[in-house]
């Protein structure tokens, strides 16, 4: 995995929202200028695009060299690799396909790169965050084990998710790789894994359960609050909203680790109640199957274990690391016979993770490219 902990190199970044659009830019995983701020206009086209060229423009004129290259995150649906973004719900002044990449390319003259912002949050933590540390760990513990793979999920106003595999993000054919808010929703199959794990669902939870209206359930924030007994509430309640949302987010991330095989790490607004939801979420991961002679067995090949508990992060650390002898030679190598992953919150910060993800994504691409640049019009 290419490390940018000391590139020259500068790219400049966007944080878009619904509200508002935070531009930025990076060099050595580092912001070197002041954000600037522009209000989205979300049902004003024209006025959208000119802030995003506006707020770039202002990020430019802050850096202390020319950067090499735009990239951010943006909401899909999306055509990410040709820069075109699509029907959005919480833009409405984008419908029928508006090419925001090549736009800011003929404006700018450099490379740009927009991608899901699950997407960057995952490139961030496998770059510098959550599995750079993981690894790091495990070589003070003195462990062979070694991830290259990584699960990435945000909890907030929906349930976004990325892969990355040796260091590279895994896009998928039409954009869509690791959109874990499409899988099937354990407690509600009918519906779909976001509307169990997002900021409505516990909400929606807490409601029922405290028996009052959605529109007075508290933030999930004050929830937490609630749960850990630190503010006045329906404390059974809080607890149980919470638990739910560990249950459906687990199911759902088992089903991905099945098949990615890698670490995970977990970001957002909500992951800041982290202890309230991982136990049931790695329970989860840990359940078990029945088969029709009534045997229960593991429903995934690998144990997972909660780094953010102490105990489990030892156990998780330590494995089953031994020395066998080579057949036919006095040699010995180490083996560690415990298939594991683990599952803990962001090392950096999601929007950091974002960022950072962004200046890696952009790095890459331009690594693997040999394409000119279009002068700036």
């Amino acid at each position: 995995m290419a490390i940018y902990d000391s590139d020259p190199r500068i790219v400049l970044t966007l944080d878009a929202g619904g509200t508002s659009l935070r531009f930025s830019a990076t060099r050595s995983n580092k912001p070197v200028v002041e954000t600037v701020t522009l209000p989205t206009n979300a049902d004003d086209l024209d006025r959208c695009l000119g802030n995003v060229i506006a707020g770039f423009t202002r990020v430019q004129a802050q850096c202390p060299q020319p950067p090499v290259a735009i990239s951010f995150g943006f909401p899909g649906p999306a055509d990410y690799p040709g820069g075109i973004i699509g029907d959005l719900p919480n833009l409405p002044a984008f419908r029928g396909g508006v090419a925001l990449g090549p736009m800011l390319e003929d404006h700018f003259g450099i490379p740009v790169f927009i991608n899901n912002d699950g997407d960057l949050f995952a490139h961030g933590e496998a770059a510098a965050g959550f599995l750079p540390w993981v690894n790091a760990q495990l070589e003070k513990a003195g462990s062979p084990k070694r991830f290259n793979n990584l699960l990435g999920v945000t909890l907030g106003t929906g349930f976004g998710g990325g892969i990355v595999r040796n260091g590279e993000l895994f896009e998928g054919d039409n954009s869509a790789a690791g959109e874990v808010w499409l899988l099937r929703n354990k407690l509600a199959p009918s519906m779909n894994a976001e509307e169990g794990a997002c900021i409505r669902a516990v909400r929606r939870v807490y409601a029922e359960l405290a028996a009052l209206p959605f529109e007075q359930t508290p933030t999930p924030q004050v929830i937490a609050q609630i749960a850990r007994g630190e503010t006045p509430g329906n404390r059974a309640a809080a607890l149980e909203s919470y638990r739910r949302l560990g249950e459906v987010a687990g199911d759902a991330m088992s089903n991905a680790l099945t098949l990615i095989d890698g670490l995970a790490v977990i970001g957002g607004g909500i992951s800041k109640g982290s202890a309230l939801f991982l136990p049931a979420l790695v329970d989860e991961l840990n359940a078990s199957y029945t088969s029709p002679a009534g045997v229960a067995f593991r429903r995934r090949s690998t144990r997972a274990f909660n780094l953010e508990d102490p105990g489990q992060l030892a156990a998780f650390l330590k494995g089953e690391t031994r020395e066998i002898t080579t057949p036919g030679s006095l040699r010995k190598v180490k083996y560690d016979p415990l298939q594991r992953v683990g599952v803990g919150v962001s090392r950096l910060g999601t929007s950091e993770a974002v960022a950072i993800g962004a200046y890696a994504f952009a790095l890459g691409k331009l690594s693997r490219s040999s394409g000119a640049v279009r002068p700036a019009a």
